[in-house]
């Protein structure tokens, strides 16, 4: 009897829904609870419940209540079907606007119940549950559990689902996957790929068909759907999807645009060479005539930005910048293809040239940034795309780029002594956010273009005179123990080993070049430490031969320069690495039968020849280089001895045919066969019982048969 008169007081929402509490709190029975329950789920449909109140109810019912009407088949007399669980998904997206609630075991378990219903058929009665669903969903979205749970528990798979049937709230179905991909990308794909690929393959036929303002909407939502791996090309219903964006982007992009219409589309075509490379641009004149525009277009709002930058105008354009940044690196990458090149010379040409001139504007904003803006990803994202021109051009800008050298290296050292707590842009992330690439790596996509830099007198005069050698230095030792920490099994070369072999490639220009330096900064002396004991654990990993070949090659080279350091004189670090960089060099080559004759020739060991492209220079260096050390450190020759060197390098040449072996290959195996005859009569004696005096003759070694002759 008390409830008519509870409900005909309209005239204080708030002091009926005290007295409803009130009646959940002492109710006798199910039916006095159900109609209390009926007016306070009225009141918070109507949006009349606020942060207290809420509490209120949820102290007065808690998830109990919720829970029972979600499972009860039995609806009261004269009830649609559905009354109780609309009842309970009510109180439970009540329940989710407080954050504390909406990450609570209670609600996370019932993730699995508010798929099913997003699932179930919807008629008209049961919209407003629908919308409780995507409520509580949302809910749980934006909690610290909430992305992990969701995934594990299918919601990315009924979302999908759900946008694809196109039903009530399929748009806010689409608005969580965009969610749901922004925090867990990698997992979404990887549990729910065919999926996610259906609704990208939706996406992207609406795309190609819509020719109003949606098409520009599409061009904001789909970089979300774009997975960088497993990559789209592997598949045909992915190579599909790529074929309508690039026929949509071409379209848009050769029409006439206002600035708000080209932002999302320059950011959809960047989020797809993150992807994909160049691989989603069709080879053959309309691919060529559609990449040359995209990296226009992006050289051209790259200098409208930089040029003359206005703060409040750059801030608002850094997403589309950073896209812009994608494209033009591409479009170096693509200037430089030899094999099947999508672009024609004359178009590399011109592309390289307006290029020039987006770089020279990254250049003038990167001399006007402020030191506290240092921590900005912008900032990172513009040094990044720099040090990717820098890899590959160093003839143009020379000078802007070496009045730009000690901010280089300034913003280096400082993002790698102090790490960044700058998140890179999202929507343009210009680095995989896995291994040593975070924001404070700044320098590992300078290294490229300051190997190449120290080359060159001034530019190497700079980058010393700013202290780089102490923190490359500094850099070396960090990835070299990243390195070590990992798995030894055969694996593709990281960007760490990548580093590694840069920096050696460094430090061997500045061993060249200012061998001064290498005697008087102790950076050298620690750099020469670390070298002796690397190369030992290197060698026998085959797949870190790159790395030791650089390694070898600038430890030979240094210790000619330090041959005084105390750490060369016999200790057994020093043998070992000598013996290592002995037994590097000596296996490189061997004896093969060749093509067509039945006699053998001198080939490239079957261990070798995979690396050979990169490391035969280094190779023919650390030859001159262990040349160069024998006469310098007397107990050496005892170290090649005991590697049998002499006895392999014998045999190899009296097996096969001299014509066979290059002079190049001649010259570098006589100029250390000649030093080790002079240093020690033992070795002599070795390679002239090898008849090392006939094939000396035979392969006009006139040095070494002078030196044997020698009494």
């Amino acid at each position: 009897p008390r409830f008519p008169a509870m409900a005909s007081d309209a005239g204080d929402g708030h002091a009926t829904l005290k007295r409803c509490l009130g009646v959940l709190r002492d109710a006798k029975n199910d039916s006095e609870q159900f109609a209390a329950l009926l007016l306070v789920t009225k009141a918070v449909r109507a949006g009349e419940v606020d942060a207290k109140t809420r509490r209120q109810i949820f102290d007065a019912i808690g998830f109990t209540f919720p829970t029972r009407l979600l499972t009860s088949r039995q609806p009261p007399a004269g009830c649609p079907p559905n009354t109780f669980r609309a009842l309970g998904l009510t109180l439970l997206a009540c329940f989710c606007t407080d954050p504390e609630l909406a990450g609570h075991s209670q609600i996370l378990n019932k993730i699995p119940t508010f798929n099913d219903i997003l699932l179930s058929p919807c008629d008209p009665d049961s919209t407003s549950m629908i919308d409780d669903v995507y409520q509580c969903l949302s809910a749980v979205l934006a909690t610290a559990r909430g992305p992990r749970e969701l995934v594990t528990k299918g919601t990315v798979s009924a979302l999908c689902q759900a946008y694809l049937n196109g039903g009530h709230g399929s748009d806010r179905a689409l608005t969580l996957l965009v969610g749901l991909l922004a925090i867990a990308e990698a997992k979404c794909w990887q549990r729910d790929a065919p999926q996610l690929l259906a609704v990208l393959s939706k996406l992207s036929s609406d795309f190609l068909k819509a020719e109003d303002m949606t098409k520009f909407e599409l061009c904001e939502v789909l970089p979300h759907f774009i997975p960088v791996s497993p990559p789209l090309t592997q598949d045909s219903q992915g190579s599909e999807c790529l074929r309508r964006l690039y026929k949509g982007l071409a379209d848009v992009l050769g029409s006439k645009l206002s600035q708000s219409q080209r932002d999302p589309a320059l950011k959809l075509a960047a989020g797809l060479v993150q992807a994909c490379g160049a691989e989603w641009i069709p080879a053959g004149r309309a691919g060529s005539k559609f990449l040359a525009l995209l990296v226009n277009l992006a050289c051209v709002e790259v200098r409208l930005t930089l040029e003359e930058p206005d703060p409040v105008q750059v801030e608002g354009k850094k997403e589309v910048v950073t896209a812009c940044y994608v494209l033009m690196e591409m479009g170096i990458q693509e200037c430089l293809r030899e094999e099947n090149p999508l672009l024609e010379d004359v178009q590399k040409m011109q592309l390289m040239r307006i290029m020039e001139e987006a770089f020279g504007a990254v250049i003038f904003y990167l001399r006007q940034v402020k030191q506290e803006e240092l921590q900005d990803p912008f900032i990172f994202a513009s040094v990044r795309v720099l040090g990717a021109w820098m890899a590959e051009e160093t003839s143009c800008l020379k000078q802007e780029i070496c009045e730009l050298l000690p901010f280089l290296v300034h913003y280096a050292r400082k993002l790698f002594k102090e790490g960044s707590p700058a998140v890179s842009l999202a929507q343009a992330e210009l680095v995989s956010t896995e291994g040593s690439a975070l924001p404070q790596d700044a320098l590992r996509f300078l290294l490229p273009g300051f190997c190449h830099l120290t080359a060159e007198d001034r530019p190497r005069d700079i980058l010393i005179s700013e202290g780089a050698p102490a923190l490359l230095w500094e850099y070396f030792l960090q990835e070299w123990e990243v390195l070590t920490s990992q798995p030894t099994a055969p694996a593709p070369l990281t960007s760490t080993e990548m580093s590694l072999q840069t920096m050696c490639g460094i430090f061997l220009n500045l061993v060249v070049t200012a061998p001064d330096l290498v005697r008087r900064d102790k950076t050298f002396s620690s750099l020469m430490d670390l070298l002796l004991k690397s190369l030992p654990l290197l060698l026998p990993q085959e797949h870190h031969l790159v790395l030791a070949a650089n390694v070898a090659t600038l430890g030979l080279m240094m210790a000619r320069i330090l041959a005084g350091s105390p750490a060369l004189q016999g200790t057994p670090c020093a043998k070992e690495f000598f013996g290592a960089a002995i037994r590097f060099l000596s296996q490189a080559h061997t004896a093969q039968a060749e093509p067509g004759s039945a006699g053998l020739a001198v080939a490239v060991s079957p261990a070798y020849v995979a690396a050979w492209a990169d490391i035969q220079e280094l190779w023919l260096l650390g030859m001159q280089a262990l040349a160069g050390c024998v006469p310098l450190f007397p107990w050496l020759p005892r170290a090649a001895l005991r590697a049998r060197c002499l006895e392999g390098l014998s045999g190899l040449l009296s097996r096969v045919a001299p014509a066979s072996v290059e002079s190049e290959l001649i010259s570098a195996f006589q100029g250390v066969l000649v030093e080790l005859a002079r240093a020690s009569k033992q070795c002599k004696d070795v390679i002239l019982s090898h008849q090392g005096v006939e094939w000396a003759n035979l392969y006009g070694m006139a040095a070494l048969e002078q030196c044997l002759a020698e009494q």
